[in-house]
């Protein structure tokens, strides 16, 4: 397979030109925003070229197609509020060199919301049937934007949903946005599976009152009631969790949000990930247990959001080998099989075809902000491990 490297650097840096801000190579490409909708119609030139055919989907998926049935490649090229110029738009950018290469038939995706502005890989969720789109339109962001009227933005674009059925798998590239590969030296991960993820929000609701004249003993401040739960749930867990485990307050919005102002209202993200669904479960139940008991401990009044997760998934055997394969010819001895802790658009995809993933080194391991960063000479060695290994299909 004939891949040119040099195009495929060049498309990486012209698709971080929509969005780019900050130090570096920062990009600010949040789902249906001005940048993300201009970046997904550059791509779709970018795939008409390649001989695809564009088509974008009810919830802004970009789809590049071959004609009849074939592999799909690819990820999401929205970037978190404050994000890098990799997340996702390298494995779509890969696709589509490999796409141009090949002499198999191969199409290409870019899955809008990976980043979960509204939920938790929301185009990919709603794509596989994961997630309902009548449920998802009800989803919000920080602001109270619904996910229906965001992606009205792109009603004009919009056609039907693409038959997962004429895809016989799914390869995903991606920087591994951890430290494994970096310190090890090693050039290439292949992933062996993908942990699973809860997410939800959770409302302490108080009594909001004057901040100079309300005694410290008779206040229902919904933050302390929100420091007191970060505080126990960690203890909590202690004895359920395992190293790997993360769990995760990422935003909190306080009601009124003034200084001379006790907070009534607290509402806050809580996510958890583990490799092991009964885990997960479990958490969930400690989460669930330990907020009731603060809210009456404090006399608050709870309330809990959608429950939004995927389960732990394991990546197929013959994709994962033929991605093992090339990442031996490729980089002889400086590769390794290794879990995901963050998640994918390819665990959703697991549902309805086999999926396998490969990851290049992160500089530091910094990834979701504006550092983040991967030589470019393990770029064009995670290229050349996804054409191989595509071409070693059989």
């Amino acid at each position: 397979m004939a891949i040119d490297g040099a195009r495929f650097l060049r498309d990486l840096h012209r698709l971080r030109e929509f969005g780019a801000a900050g130090v570096g190579k920062g990009v600010v490409r949040p789902a249906y925003s001005d940048a993300d909708i201009a970046a997904r119609a550059w791509l779709a030139e970018r795939m008409r070229e390649a001989g695809l055919t564009p088509h974008f989907d009810p919830v802004g998926n970009l789809f590049g197609l071959a004609d009849g049935p074939s592999l799909l490649l690819g990820s999401h090229s929205d970037s978190q509020p404050e994000g890098g110029w990799l997340d996702g738009a390298l494995g779509v950018v890969a696709a589509l060199e490999v796409a141009r290469a090949s002499a198999r038939p191969v199409s290409v995706v870019s899955f809008q919301d990976e980043e979960g502005r509204f939920g938790v890989t929301t185009g990919s969720a709603i794509w596989s049937g994961a997630l309902p789109l009548d449920k998802a339109d009800d989803l919000t962001d920080h602001t109270g934007l619904s996910l229906a009227e965001a992606r009205g933005r792109m009603a004009h674009l919009a056609g039907d949903f693409v038959d997962p059925g004429r895809f016989g798998g799914f390869l995903e590239m991606h920087i591994e946005q951890g430290p494994a590969l970096d310190m090890s030296d090693d050039r290439i991960g292949v992933v062996s599976d993908i942990v699973g993820i809860r997410d939800m929000n959770i409302t302490f609701t108080g009594q909001q009152n004057h901040a100079g004249t309300t005694p410290m003993a008779l206040r229902r401040d919904a933050f302390q009631a929100l420091s007191l739960f970060n505080m126990r749930l960690a203890d909590r867990l202690r004895n359920v969790v395992t190293p790997q485990t993360v769990w995760t307050i990422g935003h909190v919005a306080l009601h009124p949000n003034a200084s001379s102002i006790v907070p009534g209202r607290a509402t806050f993200s809580m996510q958890w990930r583990d490799g092991d669904a009964d885990r997960l479960s479990r958490m969930e139940e400690i989460v669930r247990e330990t907020a009731a008991e603060i809210a009456g401990e404090a006399g608050m009044e709870l309330a809990f959001g959608p429950m939004l997760g995927i389960e732990p998934v394991a990546m197929d055997g013959d994709l994962r080998a033929a991605l093992e394969s090339a990442a031996e010819q490729v980089a002889p001895g400086r590769w390794r099989r290794m879990p995901s802790g963050a998640l994918h658009d390819a665990a959703n995809l697991a549902r309805c075809m086999p999926v396998a993933m490969l990851f290049v080194p992160s500089i530091g391991g910094i990834s979701h902000a504006f550092e983040e960063d991967t030589d470019e000479g393990d770029l064009v060695a995670g290229l050349d491990v996804l054409a191989r290994a595509v071409d070693g299909l059989p």
